[in-house]
């Protein structure tokens, strides 16, 4: 990654640091919700990731990895502050965890809804048919891009994880952008897929993760939840009813009521066991 490329960050707030990081397909602002319900007590950050939104373009010359996502995000987690927390939905989610990985001793909780982190699923038994739903959606958007058809790639990709008819449901304003994102889903596709880290690797990440999933996500996702929670060593699983894997955008509150007492709940303890050692 070219040390000169960095992202564009919104912030908010002041006090502990909190970096947000969002799914593929969206940018920075699908977290306003969340950064205003937390101002008041935390100093949130929220970046866009690599060829989203404001950040730079994905290079075209070579490939990318979740390793240049942290490369690009070094400076976020810097201004954040040590120790920070990490929130993270979808591809955003397994940057975060990518990121707990790389600075365990940085990083004080993670709140998660949904880490696409589908190596794991390869890793567990290749081709299997909880990954070939998302495989294949991003092998006939990628195709569509080819062939010069970014609304029919965005159709593609949203109508998997949101159900068939969304995007033609989906009010034009809010397909533009995402048809313009497209272009990266090959991209996004390979990093996530061909990401190295064992599932056993996460077994070390000992600061309180908070992991949430929606009960009508696809098998895709479910499959990696069914592995990172068995692994992960000071787990809380939140379930919502009726929800999704767009559940962030979908349904910001409930998802930002979790997230929110998740971290204060988090500070509460540390306030305790500081007091207990005092």
């Amino acid at each position: 990654m070219q040390q000169d490329l960095h992202p564009h960050v919104r912030e908010s707030g002041a006090g502990p640091g909190v970096v947000c990081l969002h799914a593929n397909a969206s940018n920075s602002a699908q977290w306003r919700g969340l950064m205003e319900r937390l101002a008041p007590g935390w100093r949130v950050l929220a970046p866009d990731s690599l060829g989203a939104g404001r950040s730079p373009a994905w290079p075209p010359d070579r490939v990318v990895t979740l390793a240049d996502e942290l490369a690009l995000l070094e400076p976020v987690f810097a201004a954040a502050g040590d120790p920070f927390c990490l929130v993270g939905h979808s591809y955003g989610g397994a940057v975060a965890l990518m990121a707990a990985l790389a600075w365990p001793e940085r990083v004080r909780a993670v709140a998660l809804y949904e880490p696409t982190l589908f190596s794991l699923l390869e890793q567990e038994s290749p081709g299997q048919e909880a990954a070939n739903g998302i495989r294949f959606a991003a092998a006939d958007a990628a195709a569509a891009i080819e062939a010069g058809d970014p609304d029919a790639a965005a159709e593609r990709f949203i109508d998997y994880w949101m159900g068939a008819g969304s995007w033609r449901r989906m009010p034009e304003p809010r397909r533009a952008p995402i048809a313009l994102s497209m272009v990266n889903v090959a991209g996004w596709a390979r990093a996530l897929f061909t990401e190295p880290t064992p599932l056993q690797a996460f077994a070390a990440l000992e600061m309180p993760v908070l992991y949430m999933t929606g009960a009508q996500s696809p098998a895709s996702a479910r499959g990696v939840a069914r592995l990172l929670t068995g692994v992960l060593p000071d787990v809380s699983v939140v379930e919502f009813e009726g929800l999704g894997h767009m559940g962030p955008v979908t349904h910001p509150e409930a998802v930002n009521d979790a997230v929110a007492e998740f971290l204060a709940h988090c500070r509460a303890t540390e306030a305790y066991e500081r007091s207990r050692c005092a």
